[in-house]
């Protein structure tokens, strides 16, 4: 596996009770906003509280709930 800035490509890590953060040349197209302006990584909102949408600003933090894990149910099945 080669990495982003190997190919030049852009890169999304996915953070668990946070935000998708985006590395890499990209282009972010609002419907609302048009082409908003971004710099080499952004932090998009994934739990839908951030004032400043698409983008993060921290919200998940402070109302954070932890993730519900997924309870083995294969001991149920007949």
């Amino acid at each position: 596996m080669t990495s982003s800035a190997a190919t030049g490509g852009t890169r999304i890590t996915v953070y668990p009770d946070g935000p998708l953060i985006v590395r890499g040349e990209f282009v972010l197209d609002d419907l609302d906003q048009g082409q908003l302006p971004t710099g080499r990584v952004i932090a998009l909102c994934r739990c839908g509280r951030s004032a400043t949408k698409p983008l993060c600003d921290g919200s998940h933090k402070i109302t954070r709930s932890p993730r519900a894990v997924p309870r083995d149910t294969s001991a149920e099945r007949p």
